[in-house]
């Protein structure tokens, strides 16, 4: 077997660890979506007419502006899983195990990276599923949905390899819960909710060009069939940028962890 055979065979057998290991504890793996959830229930059914009203529309109309920000806001919330994964692995003694046996060391991070983006994928559904139920109805011709579908996998998969670093650093499965707090509360602090142009100037300054904003308009824009402009290379841009950091910084503290 060659060694990229060899590879792609031992990152399969650790992505169906992974994938039996979420079965089994779907609380850890489902439960960081329930916080989208809620939040669309309660801006909806709370806060959705006065601030559709204030947006010159109704519920209705801000449900439609909202569900593409609750979509991105559930890609960040599965980095706490993710995180308390790559944890759980490391402090618990089964990475010892592999060191004994006859395995690839990157195919560890590719069965938790792939992984955490499968199940973060399911989760959106039923995201979606709900947001349908209520009332939202896309524009999307199937092409838009395509691509809505590759930038949400896109996301997940850089902020995947960011939360797996996150769980390298952490010594225990509390400090790895709550590393990844900034990546989820990102989204509040972009056009997820309300647009970044009714911020103050500052806040205005950082929705505009922090990497989830520019994420939440391109999936609004295929959403609704609307144009995207320039915010589609952006994301992908800082898809690429994030994706990069946490693979070169998880690489590099697996490599110096399994060498110790």
């Amino acid at each position: 077997m060659s060694t990229l055979a060899h590879a792609v065979h031992d990152s399969r057998t650790m992505l169906r660890r992974n994938l039996k290991h979420a079965l089994r504890y779907p609380a850890v793996s489902l439960g960081p979506v329930m916080m989208p959830l809620l939040m669309l229930l309660l801006f909806v059914y709370a806060f959705g007419d006065s601030i559709g009203a204030g947006m010159g529309g109704g519920r209705d109309a801000y449900l439609e502006y909202l569900t593409p920000g609750i979509i991105i806001m559930g890609v960040a919330a599965g980095a706490m899983s993710t995180s308390i994964a790559v944890c759980q692995d490391m402090t618990e003694g089964i990475i010892n195990r592999f060191r004994t046996m006859n395995i690839t060391r990157s195919s560890f991070m590719t069965g938790h990276v792939v992984g955490s983006v499968l199940t973060t994928v399911v989760s959106l559904v039923l995201v979606v599923g709900v947001a349908l139920a209520l009332g939202f109805r896309p524009d999307a011709n199937p092409v838009e949905w395509l691509a809505a579908a590759g930038l949400v996998t896109a996301v997940a998969f850089a902020v995947a390899w960011l939360s797996a670093a996150l769980g390298l650093i952490s010594r225990t499965v509390e400090s790895a819960s709550n590393k990844p707090l900034l990546i989820q509360f990102l989204p509040f602090l972009g056009s997820a909710f309300v647009p970044a142009g009714s911020m103050a100037p500052g806040l205005r300054w950082f929705a505009e060009n922090q990497p989830f904003t520019p994420m939440t308009e391109t999936l609004r824009g295929l959403l609704s069939g609307s144009e995207i402009g320039n915010s589609g290379w952006i994301s992908l841009a800082w898809c690429a940028g994030i994706a990069l950091v946490g693979y070169v910084w998880s690489r590099s503290l697996f490599n110096g962890t399994t060498k110790r």
